[in-house]
């Protein structure tokens, strides 16, 4: 047996500490190490005690978990799941966590906290585990405030349009652990005429719309929340509600969102199966595939479909994922046309796009 997964809890509720602390000690491959009710305190703790992973509350006296996480990306880049409460607030904290390097997140209960957290218990613990064997990324001071001149600047300038591209062009993303941060740099280097983009990102419901908004404010292109019925338009990224499965089908010359709350598939929801099956289906060879970072192989198979339909298909290579899982499983598969470095994804799309655009069409 190796060695155990070793957990910090860091958390302002003692009620809180407890419960996670049972819930980690109750795993055969893990075992909570130390609590602490505060950032300062657990600073100490996890110098002393050199954990695998540390769980993070977010709202906590002396300093908030944002703060905290910041400085501990920068000084000691430790795997951390963040346990935020599921409010307005709440999601765009957590995006901000994320951002910052955190490799996930569980949305707390605002009531009935024993039940609540019990309830999440293997969602917890699955995280912990993607967690300790993720790669977590040193964070330079600036970056989050650069990343983000850096990406409007982007807007403003690098992407020049694409010139005429067929409409019946349609992009899939798919992404889990590690996603957000990954579908934000391939969205924010495509233009304002790119092909219509279709987005699962697995996520709960609560924060696909903040996701949405933050990547809309960032990108040339629209991004926004898939509504079930409206039409798939160039130039908009649309992403799955959390808690929702969505799909792309045909109504005469184009292409529709379909939203449902049909079942889970390979345990999500919304699955990136159920997206890319619609792909292979309605799209076959004007898709283009992208599979990027997360845990497991939700995907695999039907981007295995899309390619087989004619798709062509990027996936992002071990190096720069925080998590192998999905791309791995998508390779193994032979679903990819395209193993490459998450930098060079959107590039190598817009190049291949412009040859698909004719060339002469551009000004």
């Amino acid at each position: 047996m190796s060695r155990k997964i070793r957990v910090i809890v860091v958390d302002d509720s003692a009620l809180v500490r407890s419960l996670l602390a049972e819930i980690i000690n109750r795993q055969p491959d893990m075992e909570c190490i130390g609590s602490a009710n505060d950032p300062l305190i657990a600073r100490e703790m996890i110098r002393e005690l050199d954990p695998d992973v540390i769980t993070l509350d977010i709202e906590m006296p002396r300093m908030d978990g944002i703060d905290f996480l910041g400085r501990l990306m920068r000084l000691r880049p430790t795997p951390v799941v963040m346990i935020s409460t599921l409010t307005e607030r709440g999601a765009e904290v957590t995006l901000k966590s994320l951002e910052l390097g955190a490799v996930d997140f569980v949305a707390k209960p605002r009531v009935g906290l024993t039940n609540g957290l019990n309830d999440l218990a293997d969602q917890i613990v699955d995280k912990i585990r993607v967690a300790a064997v993720s790669k977590v990324r040193r964070i330079q001071k600036e970056s989050a405030s650069v990343a983000t001149t850096n990406a409007n600047q982007t807007v403003g300038s690098s992407v020049s349009l694409l010139g005429r591209v067929s409409t019946e062009k349609l992009i899939f993303i798919g992404a889990s652990t590690g996603g957000t941060e990954a579908i934000k740099e391939i969205l924010v280097h495509l233009p304002a005429d790119c092909p219509a983009i279709v987005i699962t990102q697995h996520m709960p419901p609560g924060f696909t719309t903040s996701f949405a908004a933050r990547l809309n404010s960032l990108c040339q292109i629209t991004v926004k929340e898939a509504v079930h019925g409206e039409r798939i338009l160039p130039g908009h990224a649309y992403i799955a509600p959390g808690g929702k499965q969505f799909h792309i089908s045909r109504s005469g010359a184009n292409y529709v969102a379909v939203v449902d709350d049909g079942p889970p598939v390979n345990r999500h929801k919304p699955s990136v199966e159920v997206l890319f099956k619609s792909a292979a289906a309605v799209v076959g060879r004007n898709a283009f595939g992208i599979m990027l970072t997360g845990m497991g192989g939700d995907g695999a198979a039907a981007m295995r479909e899309m390619k087989d339909a004619g798709s062509y298909n990027y996936v992002q290579d071990e190096a720069s994922c925080i998590v192998f899982g999905m791309p791995r499983e998508a390779i193994a598969k032979g679903a990819a046309d395209e193993v490459l470095p998450l930098t060079q994804i959107a590039p190598a799309l817009v190049a291949k796009l412009r040859g698909s655009s004719g060339g002469h069409h551009r000004v």
